[in-house]
């Protein structure tokens, strides 16, 4: 390529270096140091290309020359025009999209519920200094929960060392940081204190706030069942329930433990009772008990699992259910063990709609299946499927021996959970009008190890709320999410900024004018 050649490419570039310096300035970096050195710049390619183009800028008057040199200044000042009112259109509208894997730049649909539900005005008081590492994560989790509910959530930031009063008020020391959320105004509207929150634990403040009163969940002991509070050993923690316990305190349930042997009744402050892997036979006076407690309106989550027997198979048979022998098994859906099953089969309840919804997968490590009987129990019993297995399945009854379907072994779409209902609102001693019963084939899914499977955790805690009458907390709960973010300051941000809106564009631009230019010079 000749010097002229190279020379009007660097003219072509210097032109856009200069037009564009304005706008280096007030939109993409707002460094005047960037915008000087384009201009700068710009104008020495420009003063390059009039030297060595003096004859031809002198013939400029000509009709060819002119047209050119006019059409070139047109074109580069329309391509500025537009990327320049493109810019502004997106800086004004900020539209925004979350692509990542796991949304982590999106709230859960149960927040959004929350948020939609709200009836008086929540205030979130952030006492968090602004240089504290957590400040900008908190401000942006703040803008979403206000852009999903702008009349009813709003957020404020203080810095405690500049209101010593507030921090005195809420007993902070020197470091200490504090998230207040209150629902109503004045001094005596109700509130709760939280750490620097994720969304989760903000989301579950508001419903604590909105709740009338907490329920009260018993977890039954006595028959080996897993413990509300995982036991520490020598050889560290066992297996206990502390994450579904937490889960449940989080939402607004009260969880506590209780023996059924030498009582007459269920606890009338009762509001859903849980048996979780009971590994021994109830007695008959408890089973008394609890047939009582289901007749009279009650609330049950019964988890069961392989090899075991707690004699409730027939007060399980007067709801419809029965409790299959053996381990359920599935030659296609699983997790690499067909004992192991991952199942997106899910019936038409209103429990798993939000996990259809999502196409979420459940996961049953050694699952039992369920029959549930058309006849023969008690009278006015409704009962249905919740969450099925593949067509693939069968019922393993030598799980030990062999791990692929035999004669004589139950075949083809299996039940793993079940719900069963059966109006009482003319029963003696009335609890609630109507008795709810869950049964789930697999406690293990409970269990602390296995409480982050996002599916797993839905389906159990839609299933409490749907048998406690919970409508609202039938939804999916804000996921645990790994957010790899990456952390970038207001420099490199502006440095971010400046690559992808001012120079990528003019270099992609500047490239195209100059293959134009050498072809046109041919």
């Amino acid at each position: 390529m000749r010097a002229t050649h190279v020379t009007r490419v660097l003219g072509a570039f210097g032109l856009l270096l200069l037009l564009s310096s304005p706008f280096t300035l007030f939109l993409s970096s707002g460094s005047v140091g960037l915008a000087l050195g384009k201009a700068v710049l710009g104008t020495a390619m420009i003063a390059a290309y009039v030297a060595t183009h003096r004859q031809e800028l002198g013939r400029a008057g000509s009709r060819r020359t002119g047209r050119f040199l006019a059409s070139t200044v047109l074109t580069t000042l329309a391509v500025l025009g537009v990327l320049v009112a493109l810019n502004v259109l997106a800086f004004r509208k900020n539209q925004r999209w979350d692509l990542t894997r796991a949304r982590i730049f999106s709230l859960a649909p149960q927040t959004l519920e929350t948020l939609a539900g709200l009836k008086e005005r929540v205030h979130v008081l952030a006492l968090i200094p602004p240089t504290h590492p957590a400040y900008g994560d908190l401000e942006e989790l703040f803008r979403r929960y206000h852009e999903a509910a702008p009349q009813t959530f709003d957020a404020t930031f203080v810095d405690p060392r500049r209101e010593p009063s507030l921090a005195a008020k809420y007993q902070l020391k020197d470091g200490q940081t504090l998230v207040v959320v209150s629902r109503g105004e004045g001094e005596s509207a109700p509130h709760t204190l939280l750490p620097i929150p994720a969304e989760q634990e903000l989301t579950n403040a508001l419903l604590q706030l909105g709740a009338a009163g907490a329920q009260k969940v018993y977890f039954l002991e006595g028959h080996g069942e897993w413990p509300l509070e995982t036991p520490q050993g020598p050889q560290g923690p066992g297996d206990g329930l502390s994450e579904f316990r937490r889960q449940l305190l989080r939402e607004g349930y009260r969880p506590e433990p209780l023996n059924l042997l030498g009582r007459q009744e269920v606890p009338r402050d009762a509001g859903l009772l849980i048996i979780a892997g009971a590994k021994e036979d109830y007695t008959a006076p408890e089973v008394a008990a609890l047939r009582t407690y289901l007749g009279e309106g009650g609330r049950l989550l019964y988890f069961t699992d392989v090899g075991t027997a707690d004699g409730l198979g027939l007060f399980l048979a007067d709801y419809g259910v029965q409790v299959d022998d053996g381990v359920a098994a599935d030659s296609q859906f699983n997790a690499g063990n067909p004992f192991v099953l991952v199942s997106n089969f899910f019936g038409k309840h209103v429990i798993t709609r939000p996990l259809q919804e999502r196409a979420l997968n459940v996961q049953l490590p050694t699952a039992r299946s369920l029959t549930l009987f058309r006849e023969g129990f008690l009278p006015g019993v409704t009962v249905e499927p919740v969450l099925l297995t593949s067509p693939y399945a069968w019922v393993e009854t030598r799980p030990q021996e062999d791990a692929t379907p035999s004669d004589g072994e139950k075949m083809g779409q299996l039940t793993l959970v079940a719900a069963a209902s059966r109006d009482t609102r003319g029963a003696d001693n009335k609890r609630f009008d109507e008795a709810r019963l869950v049964v789930l084939g697999d406690s293990e899914l409970l269990l602390d190890p296995n409480w982050g499977h996002e599916a797993n955790r839905n389906l159990v805690m839609n299933a409490l709320g749907w048998a406690s009458h919970q409508v609202e907390k039938i939804t999916l709960r804000p996921p645990d999410r790994e957010t790899s973010t990456l952390e970038l300051s207001a420099s490199q941000m502006q440095t971010l900024r400046f690559v992808a809106t001012d120079l990528l564009p003019l270099s992609l631009l500047g490239v195209g004018l100059a293959v134009w230019l050498s072809r046109r010079n041919r």
